[in-house]
């Protein structure tokens, strides 16, 4: 390893011909050479070397930066250490997305300039040898490709109910485009309307080796940085930098100079990598759950957050110190790769290993989902903090306050000081020591949300809390608010009700909409009606609402309002031969509840002698006709008794694919729904019993990754086929039916045609094969 030179990404550091480097921690040396100023000027080989190139990548992994900057395993392993301070256009490595919520494309520009190395009588002539005996470098640059490089980074972020796949598809096209865009007069893109829309919502972030007046910050702003990038360099090439260098081995020059042992395996870096872009994913995840506007509400919520976040701080800056302590000592020969090793089965086997911290976070986030979703159901009723709904108690303007209390969010997390033992306890400042650990498991503690009866309560006070509130919304001193009390008492949710400041009720049960009411007589100018009690809450009277039905107006009549306590009551003061609308709502001890269904129109008595009237002879003609149907009915009833039957349907009775097959194969349908008659056999042929009509029909579904041909035969006769080819979907369906007359003993069947599939799920059932006897002839 110390007789080998070495090739190495400059990443913005002042890397220049003659400077002393340290590969065992990836530093120069500043202020110390071999050689004086002068001696290092003279002789000094400097080339042209043009080269330019353009990239694009959608992915945000370190691995993917790392190869579009050409850093190779060994030097990223000091970048996730913390050993390496990058500059310039490599400051793109530590541009990371800080949400799930984004999509992101990336834009590499590089050129390169000139090619500048030491010559053998460098080599040859060293000034200060005492540097050897100092043993503070390993290495020394002998070449430096020099150029500038530049990335330019375009995100957008999206919500929940957007589609993920098609915003990073359009991204990526508009990314790839701006190379393609002209400009016209003074800067003006040529563009679609549709085009400058979709990139409204686009940001853009610069980092470059290259000096702008202004960094672009927008999609439009980017293309005007775009079209200047290959002049900047070729009015200024004194302004390039150092791209790649060559470093070589001082032990070479004097066996005392300090050498590089041993560098770290490509798989140990690797897998020390996806520790790293673990935590980077845990970190967004809880970055996404933060910006939840409800966690400023609830916060019970927000407070386990923030002990999360807190304790996840502390653990990941540790496992980077321990990173940057053990790689110089495994390259220095120190340490052997067991120490790297070590730090990484006592992360797995700590409680931030990733499973637990992810599953945490699914139970935090699927928390925020309930209550997001019963937010979102409560459309215009303000979800508020303590101390905003003591304010809003306080009002001398409001009477009423109805409250919709979630009450679970307050609990020990058991997990949480798991996680704070932890990164306060002594042997975690020592991560890089091996020592006996011991599995950590995550502790199996059910909450709130996993108990279905409490969430079965929680609809419940949903449904009477927003129908309560919608019937009662024009009240003027009356209030609906979402806020948390904690209440073990409670779980999950309750109706908090509080009169004049004061909580009277924390297990309030409005009044809610009671069943239509039931038309017991109709009189020339009145209706005798039953009305019910509420389902729910106390029914302290009955509000009858009525209108009269006036074809002639456009404009909704007014509902006319009359209360009563009984429930048997009489609707009086109506106009003889007018038609009405009637329902009703409770009145409760606060408020009242949601109207009940309308009956329809109300017939007048001068209707309903009519009716009367006609009574007797529709009577007479039903009479004659149901006599004639039931001779009818005697005889379809013996003919069908006589007739043969005929039927089956079956699925293929497996999860996952059927088939591919070296030739054509006769799919058996195994999970049988129905066999009437016995035709369909176990080997998947159905003959047929009876000479007669027959209707058959069969159905698919596969992944479009998959050819799928399938047929239906009669005695060996194709009659039927269905197939589909690879395409760009994520699946495939396909089905066909067809009526064929059949002889009795003729056999039909399905054919799977060679090298292909289909595909089915013993819950779901879609590949299926049926048929029944039409009429037997």
């Amino acid at each position: 390893m110390a007789s080998q030179p070495i090739e190495v990404a400059a990443l913005g550091r002042p890397l220049f011909p003659g400077m002393l480097y340290d590969c065992r921690k990836d530093t120069f040396i500043p202020g110390v050479t071999l050689w004086d100023k002068k001696s290092l000027s003279e002789d000094l080989d400097s080339r042209r070397q043009l080269m330019t190139d353009l990239k694009f990548s959608s992915s945000d992994s370190l691995s993917s930066k790392s190869s579009l900057l050409d850093v190779s395993a060994s030097l990223k392993a000091s970048f996730l250490g913390g050993l390496v301070e990058v500059g310039g256009s490599a400051k793109f490595l530590r541009n990371t997305k800080s949400s799930n919520q984004q999509s992101r494309v990336t834009m590499y520009y590089s050129e390169t300039s000139r090619f500048e190395q030491l010559t053998m009588t460098h080599l040859g002539q060293i000034t200060y040898p005492q540097v050897f005996d100092q043993k503070t470098a390993t290495h020394v640059v002998t070449a430096v490709l020099y150029g500038a490089q530049a990335f330019m980074v375009f995100d957008r972020t999206f919500s929940e109910e957007e589609n993920k796949q098609e915003i990073e598809g359009e991204l990526n096209v508009m990314v790839k485009k701006i190379p393609l865009f002209s400009i016209e007069g003074q800067g003006a893109v040529k563009m679609t309307d549709g085009h400058k829309k979709m990139v409204e919502s686009v940001t853009c972030t610069f980092h470059g080796d290259v000096h702008l007046e202004k960094s672009p910050t927008t999609y439009m702003e980017a293309v005007e940085v775009y079209k200047k990038l290959p002049i900047l360099l070729k009015e200024n090439p004194q302004n390039a930098v150092p791209i790649k260098v060559w470093l070589y081995p001082l032990s070479l020059l004097d066996t005392k100079a300090a050498q590089l042992k041993r560098e770290i395996t490509t798989s140990l870096v690797s897998n020390t990598e996806d520790v790293i872009e673990e935590l980077g994913e845990v970190e967004r995840t809880c970055n996404d759950l933060f910006r939840n506007t409800l966690v400023n509400v609830f916060r019970d919520i927000k407070e386990r957050l923030s002990l999360f976040q807190g304790s996840f701080s502390i653990y990941k800056t540790v496992i980077l110190k321990a990173l940057a302590r053990v790689l110089p000592a495994i390259r220095g020969g120190e340490k052997d790769e067991n120490s790297l090793e070590d730090i990484l089965k006592i992360h797995y086997s700590s409680p931030f290993k990733p499973d637990m911290l992810n599953k945490w976070l699914d139970h935090a986030k699927s928390e925020l989902n309930l209550l997001s979703s019963h937010t979102k159901v409560l459309e215009g009723i303000l979800t508020e903090d303590s101390d905003r709904l003591n304010t809003v108690l306080l009002d001398p303007n409001i009477d009423v306050v109805v409250c919709l209390t979630f009450t679970s969010l307050k609990y020990e997390d058991q997990y949480l000081s798991t996680l704070k033992e932890f990164v306060q306890s002594a042997k975690l400042k020592d991560l890089d020591v091996a020592m006996k650990t011991s599995s950590s498991t995550l502790p199996s503690v059910k909450k709130w949300i996993h108990y279905p009866d409490v969430i079965s309560k929680i609809r419940e006070n949903l449904t009477l809390f927003k129908s309560f509130s919608e019937a009662n919304k024009d009240v003027k001193r009356y209030r609906f608010i979402i806020s948390a009390i904690s209440d073990p008492s409670s779980p999950g949710s309750s109706i908090y009700l509080y009169e004049n400041g004061k909580l009277t009720d924390t297990q309030f049960q409005p009044v809610s909409k009671p069943p239509p009411p039931i038309v017991k007589n109709v009189l020339e100018r009145s209706v005798s009606l039953k009305l019910q009690k509420s389902p729910t809450g106390e029914t302290v009277q009955y509000r009858v609402e009525y209108q009269q039905v006036n074809a002639d107006s456009g404009a909704e009549e007014q509902w006319l309002v009359k209360n009563t306590s009984d429930e048997d009551f009489t609707l009086t003061g109506l106009e003889f031969g007018k038609q009405y609308l009637i329902r009703y709502r409770i009145v409760g001890k606060v408020g009242v509840s949601e109207a009940s269904d309308t009956i329809g129109s109300i017939p007048s008595s001068d209707i309903l002698k009519e009716l009367e009237a006609t009574d007797n002879q529709l009577l007479k003609t039903l009479e004659t006709r149901l006599a004639n149907s039931e001779a009818q009915i005697e005889k379809l009833q013996k003919e069908i008794r006589d007739k043969p039957k005929v039927a089956f349907s079956a699925s293929l009775g497996l999860n996952g694919f059927f088939g591919p097959f070296n030739a054509d194969t006769t799919v058996v349908y195994k999970f049988v729904f129905s066999n009437v008659g016995d035709a369909y056999k176990s080997t998947g042929i159905f003959t047929a019993p009876v000479r007669g009509v027959y209707y058959f029909s069969f159905f698919y579904h596969c992944m479009v990754s998959n050819p799928t041909v399938l047929a239906l035969y009669r005695n060996g006769k194709q009659e039927a086929l269905m197939k589909h080819h690879k395409s760009g979907c994520h699946t495939e369906n396909g089905g066909n039916a067809l009526t064929l007359l059949l002889e009795k003993g003729d056999r039909v069947y399905m054919v799977l045609r060679k090298n292909t599939w289909i595909w089915d799920n013993v819950s779901e059932n879609v590949s299926m094969f049926s048929g029944f006897l039409i009429n037997a002839m």
